[in-house]
Parts: structure tokens; C-alpha cells; sequence
């Protein structure tokens, strides 16, 4: 059984990402604050539950939480300041838009949220000076397998892998030839025989190995 928090804090924030070994589409993040009461059956890190599931669980996790919100950072940006960054960032736009801010931040893996705090970029959000104090500001715990942890991470988790499967389903009927919504974006076998025939698209992450060295394409 998950624990509900890992502070007795009132608004402890749990944050987690999807989709940060795709070759195709955004890596989505998601930050939600839940109530010292809170219970709900079947939630779990995402990757343990059924698509199924995590629909069902998706709008009531959104219904009984005190605060979500959730972020999708292109693949341009994370071609730009890579595929880490982009994870932590993406989690920590999250967090600036929850209301009320939280007092205390636990993310799921091994990795410190703040890390690379105003970085210079040209694509996606910059952050104030103003912001970057603030989310250096409250105290945060990395927690390994922490969405198989803790509710309000697994929470996290399960709105991330939904919007992001969302996100994946809608540019699916742009280029159905690549089976995103099946595959997600993922490097499958039928993704990458896809990016061989057709090569990639606009949503392809151009700093990833597309292919096999032996199915290199050709730019």
C-alpha cells in the first residue's frame, strides 16, 4: 500500500514525467498536491496499471486533489537542452502553476529537481529570476521508485502518462503511417521500420538515434 505523503506537511507536491525514452512527441510532466485524506483504490505507478485503469483513475485523481497541473515540453525544446533537462523542467513549470505553491516537493527518481535552474535556451518558457528563487526555495526530496511509493507521486504519474498518451493519439491522425497511437512514440520495431520508409516528421526528436546504425538515414 502507497503512503500518502512523505512529509506531514499540508501541501506536499508530488511530481513525476512520461515519455522521456520516446523517439517522437513531448516529454510530459505533471505535479499534483493531494488532501491529508485522501484514498482511491487502484492507484499506482502508472507503468503497473492497464490503459483502462489509468482512465478511469485520470479524472478522479483531477476531482479530489487540492491542486494539478500538467505540462508538455516539445520535442524542439528537448532537442535543444536534451532529453534530462527537459524532464526536470518540464516538472518544474508544473509546479509554478499549482495553487497554492507547495511547502514541500518529492519527485520520482534519483535526480534533484532544481538541477540546471535558468539555463539559456530560445525555445519553450524562460524562466523570471523570480521564479527560479521560488522553486529553488522549497525543499525537495528525489525518491527512487517513488511513484510506487508515495499517492501523490503515482497521481502525478498516472495524469502524465494520460495526457501524454492523449497528446500522442491526437498527432497519431496527422501521420497515422508511424502508429503512434499504439506505439506512443516509443522505439519500437514498427516505429522505427516507419522512420526507415517515410523518415522523420516534425514531432521526431532530431537529437535521438532514430534508427539502427544499420538502417541509418539519410538527412
Amino acid at each position: 500500500m502507497l503512503n500518502n505523503k512523505f512529509t506531514n506537511l499540508e501541501h506536499e507536491c508530488g511530481t513525476d514525467e512520461a515519455g522521456r525514452g520516446c523517439l517522437a512527441g513531448p516529454v510530459t510532466a505533471a505535479a499534483v498536491i493531494l488532501p491529508n485524506d485522501f484514498e482511491l483504490a487502484l492507484l499506482n505507478d502508472s507503468k503497473q496499471l492497464s490503459e483502462k485503469t489509468r482512465m478511469l483513475l485520470k479524472p478522479l485523481v483531477e476531482e479530489k486533489a487540492i491542486s494539478f497541473a500538467v505540462t508538455h515540453l516539445l520535442n524542439e525544446e528537448i532537442d535543444e537542452i536534451n532529453i534530462l533537462n527537459a524532464s526536470m523542467k518540464a516538472m518544474q513549470e508544473c509546479i509554478l502553476q499549482l495553487k497554492p505553491m507547495p511547502e514541500y516537493i518529492i519527485v520520482d527518481g534519483n535526480r534533484a529537481l532544481n538541477a540546471k535552474l535558468g539555463m539559456k535556451q530560445t525555445k519553450g518558457r524562460i524562466f523570471t529570476s523570480e521564479e527560479i528563487e521560488l522553486l529553488k526555495s522549497i525543499p525537495t526530496t528525489s525518491i527512487t521508485k517513488g511513484d510506487a511509493k508515495f499517492l501523490n507521486i503515482a497521481a502525478a504519474s498516472v495524469l502524465a502518462k494520460t495526457y501524454r498518451d492523449e497528446y500522442m493519439n491526437k498527432i497519431h491522425e496527422e501521420f497515422p503511417m508511424y502508429n503512434w497511437k499504439k506505439n506512443k512514440g516509443y522505439p519500437t520495431k514498427e516505429h522505427r521500420a516507419a522512420i526507415a520508409k517515410y523518415g522523420p516528421t516534425k514531432y521526431h526528436r532530431m537529437s535521438f538515434k532514430l534508427l539502427p546504425d544499420q538502417l541509418r538515414l539519410e538527412l
